[in-house]
């Protein structure tokens, strides 16, 4: 799995010859502008609004999809819940120690630089929940959310898991 443009140049830099490509797969998941940090051999500091701009095409996108009734909507608001469950493992450049972040390594301890940045962070699906509102409107009150699958690759121990804290 890539999830930087070093990483990348660095897999290409390695063949012998029997490969001249790499696999993006979770990196993508989590930084979708990684086709674009590849291309552009940076490391983005994308903020926490671009990144809601992508969220609004998503959901535009579902809806077209699915449709605009009660069962497109919830439809488009699993999938965005789903991919959510990734991206809240992204960890701003900005405010990154060592450039660049690494996929498996535990995320640190980090202020993040605004509130919307501080829900994207946040490992609580009930945060993601929020985020869905934002873009789909309220959720059902009988509505739950449990993603399917295990993103993070590091189990939680305590207080010692990362993630955002608002600065204040």
């Amino acid at each position: 799995d890539i999830f930087s443009y070093t990483e990348w140049e660095d897999h290409l830099a390695m063949g012998t010859g029997l490969s001249t490509c790499c696999m993006l797969a979770r990196g993508a998941l989590i930084k979708p502008w990684l086709p674009t940090e590849i291309k552009e051999r940076r490391h983005w500091d994308i903020s926490a609004t671009e990144r809601l701009e992508m969220l609004k095409k998503f959901v535009d996108f579902g809806l077209e999809h699915w449709g605009s009734d009660q069962q497109g909507v919830n439809t488009t608001r699993r999938f965005l819940l789903e991919w959510l469950s990734f991206l809240y493992r992204y960890v701003p450049v900005g405010v990154l120690e060592v450039v660049p972040q690494r996929m498996n390594d535990r995320p640190p301890r980090y202020v993040c630089r605004n509130e919307l940045e501080t829900m994207m962070a946040s490992d609580d699906s009930r945060d993601w929940v929020k985020i869905s509102e934002m873009l789909l409107g309220p959720v059902p009150d009988d509505f739950k959310f449990l993603p399917k699958h295990k993103s993070n690759s590091y189990a939680s121990s305590g207080d010692q898991r990362g993630g955002g804290e608002v600065q204040g």
